[in-house]
């Protein structure tokens, strides 16, 4: 590989600037039957589809394990990977998934006098989750093949709050935030909301956007070597 530094600075660069389209450099790796997840004109609950989300952040905390593993072995890798990944946290986790909750759903529950603390928690912790991914993405972008202490430190470090956080956070989301929604809300706006999360969906990533970013984050693992789900399982 020649020069790879200015190309991961390229790259970042690029990715910003196009925001969403960074989904379509690695859409043909994975490729699966996305019609036994989504029947035609199916429609989903807002904590179905919140939570869905969130099994694919979760995919990643898997590809942000599989580095901070090699950080910690001291093991070189090459940061685009890393990179790429930050920026579907960036672009599909943090202006779209965590925009929906903070435009949607605290906001209701701040009205609705409900899990207020637990909201402003969550919020907080989307403002400290952006700090951290805009490190991870500066960070692994001009990542080299060698190992360089200062910054794979850094690096490593912010991986490691990032998962230290989001876990927690998620569970919380998905056990107590999202049953507790439908409870603030009308049946009417809460089908209603959920037809609203999908039409966001496909004007910001295009038709079935989900399936394809989860396309993307399949190739990623398949590059890696994490995507057999079998090597997880104790020998």
């Amino acid at each position: 590989m020649s020069n790879p530094v200015p190309n991961r600075r390229n790259f970042l660069r690029q990715s910003s600037i196009a925001g969403v389209a960074v989904f379509t450099p690695v859409l043909a790796i994975g490729q699966p039957n996305r019609d036994l997840a989504k029947k035609e004109g199916e429609q989903i609950s807002p904590a179905e589809d919140l939570m869905r989300e969130h099994g694919l952040l979760n995919r990643i905390l898997l590809i942000y394990d599989h580095h901070l593993d090699l950080l910690t072995a001291k093991k070189p890798f090459d940061g685009s990977m890393l990179a790429i990944a930050a920026d579907i946290v960036k672009h599909f986790v943090e202006e779209y998934h965590e925009k929906l909750e903070e435009d949607y759903l605290f906001p209701r529950f701040r009205k609705a006098k409900k899990l207020v603390s637990l909201a402003d928690t969550l919020q907080t912790q989307h403002k400290a989750g952006r700090h951290l991914t805009a490190k991870i993405r500066e960070l692994a972008a001009v990542a080299s093949l060698k190992y360089v202490s200062s910054d794979s430190d850094t690096l490593a470090d912010a991986l490691r709050e990032f998962l230290h956080m989001y876990r927690p956070h998620e569970a919380r989301e998905d056990t107590v935030l999202f049953p507790a929604f439908r409870s603030i809300v009308s049946p009417h706006e809460y089908d209603a909301l959920g037809e609203e999360f999908e039409k966001k969906e496909d004007e910001l990533f295009g038709d079935e956007g989900f399936f394809k970013v989860v396309d993307q984050v399949a190739g990623l693992e398949k590059r890696l070597g994490i995507y057999e789900l079998s090597q997880f399982t104790p020998k």
